[in-house]
């Protein structure tokens, strides 16, 4: 089964942990690292200022400020000793691995590295929706492993909205193949773990999702690459393509949080 992955440069744990695990059971032929410059970064602003307002933007500009003030660093640290974790379960190295660097996993450059190392199946870990002349490349399709349970928290932070909405039961991992829509492909696998909300944040819970069930994502995908596995039946209601965290959506969370677990 020969995969390849698609990660932004500096998150460390897609970076450097995953490659291992996907190596660890497949032929990695290719890895597609996304270095975004200043205009692909204002794109996406404004389409969060389309999409929630200026209002609720600059809530969600006062979320990243405290987080990067008051959580960052525990976060990092915590990212640090799972990516250790990581080296000692899956050893293997990927120094060898062609990488190429982009801006962009629609660019030319990026369709012709992945024509020439013609994977069964690609793994998707960026913010940017691929283009089907991209996700349709690989002859099993283009793979994410979203945080959120899908249809109902579709694009970015679907574990934060799930707990910001009190819908404690639906935060998870869905393992889903691109389409043309936004997180809509087939789904062949829900995951969890037994999260705390309290002393967790979204990004630990975000990651936990998907870095605490490995091991079953990697059954999943022997079993779509053996023929043998079916999508499951979404029976969810798709609600709003989400965006980023608000602050003030922050602190109610965790006012609810620590009711909830008192």
């Amino acid at each position: 089964m020969k995969t390849l992955l698609i990660c932004h440069d500096g998150a460390i744990l897609d970076q450097k942990g995953l490659p291992r695990w996907l190596a660890s059971f497949s032929d990695l032929v290719g890895i597609i690292l996304l270095r975004e410059t200043p205009h692909r970064v204002w794109r996406r602003i404004r389409r969060e200022v389309e999409r929630s307002g200026l209002v609720r933007f600059i809530d969600a500009i006062a979320f990243r400020i405290y987080y990067r003030l008051v959580l960052a660093q525990h976060d990092q640290l915590w990212e640090e000793q799972v990516l250790r974790d990581l080296c000692k379960q899956y050893p293997q190295s990927t120094d060898e691995i062609p990488v190429l660097y982009t801006h962009s996993p629609n660019t030319r450059e990026a369709e012709d590295f992945i024509k020439a190392r013609s994977p069964h199946m690609m793994l998707a870990r960026c913010k940017t929706l691929l283009k089907e002349n991209i996700f349709s490349l690989p002859s099993l399709g283009t793979f994410v492993m979203h945080p959120g349970i899908c249809p109902e928290y579709r694009n970015a932070h679907g574990c934060f909205w799930a707990l910001a909405n009190d819908d404690v039961d639906n935060v998870g991992m869905t393992l889903l193949r691109i389409d043309k829509g936004v997180d809509t492909g087939p789904i062949y696998g829900y995951y969890r773990y037994k999260y705390d909300e309290v002393n967790e944040s979204h990004i630990v819970i975000q990651h936990r999702v998907v870095y605490d069930n490995l091991t079953q994502v990697k059954e999943k995908l022997i079993e779509i690459y053996n023929g043998s596995a079916r999508p499951v039946d979404a029976r969810g209601e798709p609600l709003p393509t989400w965006g980023q965290p608000w602050l003030t959506r922050y602190f109610r969370w965790k006012h609810r949080a620590r009711k909830r677990n008192a």
